[in-house]
């Protein structure tokens, strides 16, 4: 795989009309320097607004994924993006003079020839890649939809779509080397719908750049002649059509005997691109789709901060531990005394769970007052250590809680003790995320003793400024 982050020597641009706006468009590609990403530009807007190509900006995914920041939005932005991916390009700023990419022929194509127009230039800086060390699920067993990211030394993508209708039925696709079967094998394949799907879209105020040049309509109703020329009038076609024998309106001839599943996979890695940074996985996706997709790419990323926000603290250590005290100091604004946790051993972004340490010793402080015959931990100290562990669990909660912020306790419910904690014991602290509303946070944590529960209690704590 590419070892440097690679970029396009200079400006190319393909122009048409957006599928669903119908909108004339003209999409420019820019060279952009290391660290920069995808982001799209709306020259059209006043200031010309950025809109950076990530997961926390999808606003809409109707027919298609849209992105939205500062005001200004851009819809249909997958298969520009997975012709970025498919040719290993790792920076690029897009300018666009309306509010959708042109639709081209309804697959990546277009914009693969374009940047072929250019040279793709390696850069200085190494590209970092997300590496798994855990699969990553995201699952709809109402819809049948599983996609997971299987830990991989290379990116992989299988796909299978069963629509249960004759027209279409079960198909797969794999896309196992970017390099040899991209351009050639996947960027070709059309975006497609079904007939029944045609009218719904229309009065949704979709489609409106769509024709039988951009998309394949699949055949899955009866309809007569008359039928059919009616709704052809309504979109504005003028050409004659048929039903055709193939199963695909006016037997327009497919690409590939799977196209519609290929161009599953094509949606699947311009999502994909919404997390941000370039995979090291094998993806495997049975029914997906837009809503899926952006679901699956919202997870990844939040697995991703977890990752770089780790390696931000803490050096790579072999000994279990995720955070160890030298990491910890470098968040918290506890020192001693009151510095209560020293090892977080577990971080669960998906979950929104912490595990931490503290041992308990006998040279702690508070021992020779409470109590001098028999020296129990106070329990206010063991809430005290539950949310210092929740303290640290916010540095990856949408990036609540940093340097320049405190975290303060606001509520303690359901407060129990139900073992004394006595020198030598080491405090197991499992603290979980159950709410979050503006910048409070509620969280319910536990306190173990050799596996033993020896307190628990619901509390709440709120994010400020450290100046205020």
């Amino acid at each position: 795989m590419v070892d440097r982050q690679r970029t396009i020597k200079e400006p190319v641009s393909f122009s048409g009309v957006g599928l669903h706006t119908g909108n004339p468009s003209t999409i420019t590609f820019h060279p952009a320097p290391e660290n920069y990403g995808y982001r799209f530009v709306r020259s059209d807007l006043a200031n010309s607004p950025e809109i950076p190509a990530l997961v926390d900006y999808v606003t809409d995914i109707a027919r298609g994924t849209t992105i939205s920041y500062d005001g200004a939005s851009v819809h249909t932005v997958e298969h520009v993006l997975a012709a970025l991916v498919g040719l290993q390009i790792d920076n690029c700023r897009m300018e666009l003079s309306a509010n959708e990419p042109p639709v081209g022929d309804g697959s990546a194509l277009p914009f693969v020839e374009a940047l072929q127009q250019t040279s793709i230039v390696e850069q200085s800086a190494p590209r970092e890649y997300l590496v798994f060390d855990q699969p990553i699920r995201y699952t709809n067993e109402e819809k049948g939809v599983d996609l997971v990211a299987l830990p991989n030394d290379d990116y992989r993508i299988t796909v299978m779509i069963d629509y249960n209708n004759p027209a279409l039925g079960s198909q797969h696709t794999g896309l196992f080397n970017l390099e040899k079967e991209f351009v050639t094998e996947f960027a070709p394949a059309r975006t497609f719908c079904f007939l029944h799907e045609v009218e719904m879209l229309w009065d949704q105020g979709l489609i409106r750049g769509g024709n039988l040049d951009n998309a394949i309509v699949i055949v899955d109703r009866e309809m007569s002649s008359d039928q059919l020329h009616a709704l052809l009038q309504k979109l504005g076609v003028a050409r004659n059509v048929v039903l055709g024998s193939s199963g695909i309106l006016n037997n327009t001839q497919l690409r590939f005997k799977n196209e519609p599943a290929r161009h599953k996979l094509l949606d699947l890695m311009g999502d994909l691109a919404l997390v941000g940074v370039p995979m090291k996985a094998q993806i495997l996706a049975a029914r997906p789709g837009h809503a899926s997709n952006i679901e699956f790419a919202r997870k990844i990323r939040k697995h991703y901060e977890q990752k770089r926000l780790l390696r931000r603290y803490q050096p790579k250590r072999s000994d279990g531990a995720v955070l160890d005290v030298n990491a910890i100091l470098k968040i918290m604004p506890h020192r001693f005394p009151f510095l209560m946790v020293d090892r977080i051993i577990e971080f669960d972004s998906e979950h929104n769970r912490i595990v931490g340490i503290k041992n308990v010793t006998i040279n702690e402080p508070y021992f020779p007052g409470h109590f001098p015959v028999r020296p129990v931990m106070p329990g206010v100290l063991i809430l005290e250590a539950m949310a210092q562990v929740g303290c640290i669990l916010l540095l990856n909660v949408d990036g609540m809680y940093d340097a320049s912020k405190l975290v303060f306790f606001m509520g303690i419910n359901n407060a129990k003790f139900r073992k004394p904690v006595t020198p030598g014991d080491q405090l197991v602290l499992d603290v979980v995320m159950t709410g979050k509303r503006f910048n409070t946070i509620a969280l319910h944590a536990k306190a173990y003793v050799a596996e033993q529960l020896v307190a628990e209690a619901d509390l709440q704590a709120a994010v400020v400024d450290r100046e205020a």
